[in-house]
């Protein structure tokens, strides 16, 4: 008999921290990462090494904030990683760090220093804050 583990949805999702709903979606967008064996009334199963796929598209997706798009590529390219820090190191290494030999103590002061964030203009923002809350005010009164 054999003695591979299955897991349900509630168990992947309880483990996971991500909703049942989130692992049916990521089974349509990888499907070939993800497949579930299905038992009696359609109820979802998951291997040991689909749960492991699940953590590592996890944490690329939450914790390294990589797109759907990008961990498609990944499965796509065959360059899925056993595990999303692991890659995440990798990628680190492969784009080295460059440094200007040439800076100057001033220069390089000066590129420490951190610049001011752009003005944006909030004026959209402000007229919609306030139809929000004369819309709330409204139906406080109703």
């Amino acid at each position: 008999m054999d003695n591979e583990y299955f897991a349900s949805i509630n168990e992947v999702s309880k483990r996971l921290s991500v909703p049942a709903h989130t692992l049916r979606y990521w089974e349509k967008q990888f499907p070939v990462a993800i497949r579930p064996t299905t038992g009696a009334g359609g109820r979802r199963y998951y291997r040991a090494e689909t749960v492991d796929r699940l953590v590592v598209i996890r944490d690329l997706l939450y914790k390294h904030g990589m797109t759907i798009a990008g961990v498609k590529k990944l499965l796509r390219d065959g360059n899925f990683p056993a595990s999303a820090d692991e890659f995440i190191q990798s990628a680190a290494v492969a784009v080295p760090h460059t440094t200007n030999a040439a800076a100057t103590p001033a220069t390089s002061a000066v590129s420490a220093t951190p610049m001011a964030a752009p003005r944006v203009d909030t004026s959209q923002i402000d007229l919609a804050i306030a139809t929000l809350e004369r819309a709330r005010d409204l139906l406080k009164n109703v």
